[in-house]
């Protein structure tokens, strides 16, 4: 079996092509970055550091690369593929329906009938219509692509992603470009009514049927979280640095806790044959343990950091706030999250902000 992983960042190397491989699937990955391919290319595999309590070490094998730009070679690689992956971002996605194209119409000879999922792992809300409409404009331009009919042959299938990969420095990527650090978290949540074929049998991977839920509640709890214990950290404990210092600090603990179940009795009132009081209060319960992992190494200023999407009306924050308006409830916490973004100015290790931040201020 072969995956066809578009994006090999963070998630597509820690997450996506780790656990296919480890099932036992050839990973086959495509990206823009020649150093990367080439690494790929010459060592057919690389290393996952899984940072908790008790460091572990895994050796993901049996992967290579595909360069971006050499339409003809991924078109190729996707006409004998059993199944697509992308995490490239939502900048990126649109790039992608060009050579997802091309492989479509190589696999109406190689592999007539047969349909095609594309397992979206981007952190975007309503990801499988934005690339549904825009895979289907870019066949309708090429010879021969009206003969396919996406809506039967192509599964375009939403995810929610949890696991949490931090910002390496500059010494640990000199080390091996291929490198990447993970936390234990290896749930990949999959919109089971958005597969064309088989739900493919890999124990990570998570199949539910009210997908829209799902990513509503990483958005507005997960990322929430992240971003009002970033903000507040920002503003009332200049002095930490880190993530798990905030996660240890009860006053603001409890500020991004209550800001959390605020979004969360919001969900619950939304979705009510999903979330209830037990499995929200273990979800939250869940992040803010692992919120604490210091081993991660995350940083305030990774989840602070791109203000003008983070604070869009539709996101964490924002969004959250409308959805509690809608369903009657007060966001008092996630209001002081909001207003503390307002004066982030997070920066890196080199001492830099993010380069649309100081546009923002």
């Amino acid at each position: 079996m072969k995956l066809v992983q578009f994006g090999a960042g963070k998630i597509g190397r820690s997450f996506i092509g780790q656990i296919f491989s480890r099932a036992g699937w050839g990973v086959v990955f495509v990206d823009v970055d020649r150093r990367i391919i080439e690494e790929l290319n010459r060592k057919r595999g690389y290393t996952v550091v899984v940072k908790d309590r008790v460091e572990e070490t895994l050796e993901v094998t049996g992967v290579r690369g595909v360069y971006a730009s050499d339409i003809v070679q991924v078109s190729d690689e996707l006409a004998g593929a059993d199944l697509i992956a992308t995490a490239v971002g939502k900048q990126a996605l649109p790039l992608l329906a060009k050579p997802i194209s091309r492989g479509l119409l190589k696999r109406q000879k190689t592999r007539p009938g047969e349909p095609l999922d594309i397992i979206l792992c981007e952190n975007m809300q309503n990801a499988a219509d934005f690339f549904r409409d825009t895979l289907k404009s870019t066949l309708e331009k090429e010879p021969g692509g009206g003969g396919i009919d996406i809506n039967v042959q192509v599964g375009f299938v939403e995810t929610s992603i949890g696991k949490m990969v931090p910002i390496m420095g500059k010494r640990d990527r000199g080390k091996d470009p291929l490198l990447v650090y993970a936390e234990a978290y290896n749930i990949l949540i999959v919109d089971r009514l958005g597969f064309r074929g088989p739900v493919p049998d890999i124990p990570q991977l998570d199949p539910r049927d009210n997908m829209k839920a799902y990513v509503d509640r990483k958005l507005y709890i997960h990322n929430l979280g992240h971003a009002v214990l970033g903000y507040v950290t920002h503003v009332f404990r200049p002095d930490y640095r880190f993530v798990w210092e905030a996660a240890f600090d009860e006053v603001i603990v409890r500020v991004t806790s209550e800001a959390m179940w605020e979004s969360g009795r919001a969900l619950i009132m939304e979705y009510p044959d999903e979330f209830n009081e037990k499995n929200i209060g273990e979800y939250i319960e869940d992040l803010l343990h692992r919120f604490g992992n210091r081993s991660l190494g995350d940083t305030i200023f990774r989840v602070g950091r791109d203000l003008y999407r983070k604070l869009g009306p539709e996101d964490r924050l924002a969004g959250a706030i409308n959805l509690c308006r809608k369903n009657g409830l007060i966001p008092e916490r996630i209001c002081l999250g909001l207003a503390s973004a307002l004066f982030f100015k997070g920066i890196d290790e080199q001492g830099h902000m993010h380069k649309m931040d100081r546009e923002f201020h």
